[in-house]
């Protein structure tokens, strides 16, 4: 079953823990490439400066922060990845949530060749381990770019399901790659399913 537009609409940390085990699906020419989210960032905007929209700033690629929750927030870093961020609250609260990692679960072999060009089972022990462990690599598999910003998540190109019932262990830390931010840097806004290998703990933003 799809997330409705009243998940979204939520305060953003408790956003960001619940999306954990929820499954991101991209649609792509009648083909539905499908991950588990394991691992989220959470972005407070006016007040933390951590994110883009901090003191209430605001630019042309920043207008999607501002928009109704549910909508994707897709931006380029190091001019070369993509991050795919769900926007929360409600409008005119410039706050999102990082999706970091996911769980490949359906359309591997495509994903893989987004990634790599080759089949999964043609893939070395370190690619496997470093498949989608990260913002740009989930983004390369799933084919996420900047296309995709203002996109509607309540919508039938890119969404996301509730996924299976589970229960599992969320661990709460710091965010990544973001020294810059102060304060903000030592926020415990960062989590992510226990035990899970797909995690990025490396840190390594890309």
């Amino acid at each position: 079953m799809k997330l409705t537009r009243e998940f979204y609409s939520r305060d953003t940390i408790t956003v960001a823990k619940e999306l954990l085990g929820k499954v991101l699906v991209h649609n792509i020419g009648g083909q539905n490439l499908k991950g588990r989210i394991v691992e989220t960032e959470a972005y407070l905007g006016l007040k933390d400066k951590a994110a883009h929209s901090y003191g209430g700033k605001k630019t042309k690629r920043l207008e999607t922060m501002y928009g109704i929750p549910g909508t994707a927030y897709v931006y380029l870093i190091y001019g070369m990845y993509y991050c795919f961020n769900i926007v929360t609250e409600k409008k005119g609260i410039p706050e999102a949530v990082l999706i970091r990692a996911i769980e490949p679960i359906q359309g591997i072999d495509e994903m893989s060749k987004n990634r790599f060009g080759q089949n999964y089972t043609n893939l070395s022990k370190y690619q496997r381990e470093n498949f989608t462990n990260g913002p740009g690599k989930l983004s390369m598999a799933l084919k996420i770019d900047k296309i995709l910003d203002k996109a509607d998540l309540c919508g039938d190109k890119i969404y996301l399901e509730y996924g299976q019932k589970e229960t599992f262990k969320i661990v709460e830390t710091k965010r990544i790659g973001i020294d810059y931010a102060e304060e903000a840097k030592d926020f415990p806004y960062r989590f992510y399913i226990e035990g899970n290998h797909n995690v990025s703990l490396i840190k390594k933003f890309e």
